[in-house]
């Protein structure tokens, strides 16, 4: 997607012919460099676009307690960079929030609910995705208590725990919806699906397909055979991701059966072949 150089390239380089981040000063050419100020999504996911218009498509998503770098605040938006992945783009500033407060636990459960009082009785004030990351103050029964309500603690880990296998993890997503720039549990696309499944792992990929075929584990020749397909290892097509399941299987969140779906690899194979994309390459962790 991008024919840039990684170190320039838009999505990740808070920098305009306007504005950029101090930290670009010398590197880039602006009319001005700015400080980041800290901020924090709410909890609510957030679509990032690239141009300050909602009627644009996602470039990404922010999800509940992400932290961010917000370099300009201007008509209701903010023009910010994610300090997970290093996405840069725009967000309604109404989704904001500063100062950031330090997450203690995140969602665990593919999505939760918020309640406004310990009780599954009471109407729930939202729903919270997996992923999403809050400030948990106390224990209440079987509830954790955060600023604007109460969750089902069972729903929930400790930031920082991680689960040994992403391929299990990401089996959990079977049936998600499909969404292009969606990063949520809500719906989301095939490289969310790898990010999300490998972050919970603990091994960071970045956002979009090309950047994980760039930088994620290594890479290896592409086998003859399906069955030869290590459990996650990572399949590349140009725009496109798929995570080995072992066994000649393969799942991947995908716009062909606009869900989270797992199937043959050979059958996969031969289905995109035939719509004129071949295999490009495949990389694998360890």
């Amino acid at each position: 997607m991008s024919v840039e150089t990684p170190a320039l390239d838009r999505r990740l380089t808070p920098a305009r012919a306007d504005l950029a981040a101090i930290a670009l000063e010398g590197k880039v050419e602006a009319a001005r460099f700015v400080h980041p100020v800290a901020m924090q999504v709410g909890l609510a996911v957030t679509p990032l676009r690239k141009a300050p218009d909602a009627a644009l498509g996602y470039e990404t998503e922010l999800l509940p307690g992400e932290r961010v770098d917000v370099y300009e605040i201007r008509d209701g938006w903010a023009w910010l960079q994610a300090k997970r992945d290093g996405y840069v783009g725009y967000a309604p500033v109404p989704m904001l929030h500063a100062p950031p407060v330090d997450s203690t636990h995140r969602v665990s459960a593919i999505r939760t609910f918020l309640y406004p009082e310990p009780s599954i009785k009471l109407p729930p004030r939202m729903l919270l995705p997996y992923g999403a990351e809050i400030a948990v103050t106390e224990l209440e029964g079987k509830f954790a208590r955060i600023k604007e309500g109460y969750v089902f603690s069972a729903h929930l880990e400790p930031v920082g725990q991680h689960v040994a296998d992403p391929v299990s993890e990401a089996e959990r997503f079977l049936g998600i919806p499909y969404l292009w720039g969606g990063k949520s549990s809500l719906g989301l696309d095939c490289s969310a699906l790898v990010q999300t499944a490998f972050g919970a792992a603990g091994i960071a990929a970045p956002r979009d397909s090309d950047m994980q075929e760039n930088s994620c584990g290594h890479a290896i020749a592409i086998p003859n055979d399906p069955a030869h397909f290590k459990r996650g290892d990572l399949l590349f097509w140009k725009g496109h991701v798929a995570i080995a399941q072992g066994e000649g299987r393969m799942i991947h969140a995908t716009a062909y059966s606009m869900s989270v779906i797992s199937e043959p690899i050979e059958t996969a194979l031969a289905r995109i072949a035939a719509g004129g994309d071949a295999l490009r390459s495949v990389r694998r962790h360890g």
